[in-house]
């Protein structure tokens, strides 16, 4: 079956390129398409889509639709993902976004949105239950959100930190191989550890991997009784 998409975007040609990219993709099907908030929230009543695609700025404020519409749905709709389209590599929105759970919770650069691969990754993601983070999101903050000192990320090894920036720049296993010149298996027992030093060793690999990163970037505490 196809994962049926509800989305919400304000921006006419914006529109018009996910309808024809999601034309050109039998895995994916347009139930719905809205142009703000109350809009988007009726068609997800409507049409219980597996996945909403929405821009972060909508009528009626153009502030932060995109990002309290995923947070309501959290609650109503707790099997609906959410994949949120930003124009910039905001950290505080990414942040938000993520602070009550990456579960089926993505936060894509629209400048993707003409990048199928990287579109499908996110909507397969979130409609999987896991999460996706753009690269471009977890790069930019990487050198000025993280705080070793205070973490469990000061029981990580030197290897185990560099392996954990790539992973932050959005790169599998494969690609972090060949950034530091090391063989797959060797980044695989080096991401089971940290997950393992991180305390994420029992849950999904995609989620770890992004929780891996928000710690990372000093966002989620994992201290007994922080955040999970």
């Amino acid at each position: 079956m196809p994962i049926r998409v509800v989305l919400a975007e304000d921006s006419y040609l914006v529109r018009e390129a996910v309808r024809l990219l999601f034309e050109a993709e039998p895995e994916l099907e347009l139930v719905a398409v809205c142009e703000d908030f109350d809009a988007l929230l009726a068609a997800v009543e409507e049409h219980s889509p597996d996945v909403v695609l929405t821009d972060i700025r909508m009528p009626p404020s153009g502030t932060d639709e995109g990002i309290r519409a995923a947070e309501l749905l959290r609650r109503t709709h707790p099997d609906t993902g959410v994949v949120v389209l930003s124009q910039y590599a905001d950290p505080d929105y990414a942040m938000t976004l993520f602070g009550s759970g990456s579960e089926r919770r993505a936060y894509l650069l629209k400048e993707r949105v003409g990048d199928v691969d990287q579109l499908l990754a996110a909507v397969r993601a979130v409609a999987a239950g896991g999460s996706f983070v753009d690269p471009k999101v977890a790069e930019s903050l990487v050198f000025d959100r993280a705080s070793p000192a205070d973490s469990r990320l000061r029981h990580l090894t030197p290897r185990e930190r560099e392996v954990l920036k790539e992973m932050a720049q959005g790169k599998n296993n494969a690609a972090i191989a060949e950034a530091l010149f090391l063989t797959e298996r060797a980044v695989e027992k080096h991401t089971n550890s940290i997950f393992a030093k991180l305390g994420l060793s029992q849950e999904h690999n995609s989620n770890r991997r992004v929780r891996a990163v928000l710690v990372f970037l000093g966002h989620e505490d994992l201290s007994p009784g922080g955040s999970r």
